[in-house]
């Protein structure tokens, strides 16, 4: 509500009567003014806190939010601008997490990498005779396959500060490695193009 209509509810608050002036000159009618005006400012900011409760949307409170989500980080470190800020803190806050090659495909892809994924298992007996002799322990190990050189385009929706294209695979490296779970080994295999 904004000042007018706190007036205006305040002012029809009063009991009827001479005792209670309603004009607009009258001391009680001036304060009831400042008190309505103080009462929209905290209908205001009380407004402004839900959106500073979403992380899409928040301005004063990121910071805290940062905090509390563990944001900056060892792979990203500090983001430059306000909508990497907030994109990493709702990534954080919504994701789920996965075990999959599909997970970690996307992943990848969300940061600007196009990857494939080599998961690799013991040789048995019923095994293709083309399978790799592998050991027991190979059943924990998978492997990302990317470009040597990846390239990241930055989009239209990207704010005009950031560069074009970013180069290099080592926020890759690092974000996988964060999500991967904790009883596998994950290595990297580079592909010259």
């Amino acid at each position: 509500m904004n000042a007018l209509e706190y007036r205006a509810q305040l002012l029809a608050l009063l009991p009827p009567g001479l005792a209670w002036p309603r004009d607009e000159d009258a001391p009680l009618t001036r304060q009831l003014h400042a008190l309505a005006d103080e009462f929209a400012r905290v209908d205001a900011r009380a407004s402004a806190l839900i959106d500073e409760a979403d992380p899409r949307s928040t301005t004063e409170l990121l910071t805290d939010h940062e905090r509390v989500a563990g944001l900056p980080d060892a792979c990203t470190g500090p983001l430059a601008t306000l909508a990497l800020r907030r994109a990493a803190l709702h990534g954080r806050i919504t994701g789920i997490g996965g075990q999959s090659v599909a997970y970690f495909t996307e992943l990848a892809a969300a940061l600007g990498y196009t990857i494939s994924i080599t998961e690799y298992r013991p040789y048995r007996v019923n095994s293709f005779v083309n399978d790799p002799l592998c050991d027991p322990d190979w059943h924990f190990v998978w492997q990302v396959n990317a470009p040597l050189e990846t390239l990241r385009w930055r989009t239209v929706a990207s704010p005009v500060s950031e560069p074009l294209a970013a180069f290099g695979n080592e926020l890759l490296e690092c974000v996988i490695r964060r999500f991967a779970p904790a009883h596998t080994l994950v290595i990297f295999a580079y592909q010259g193009e």
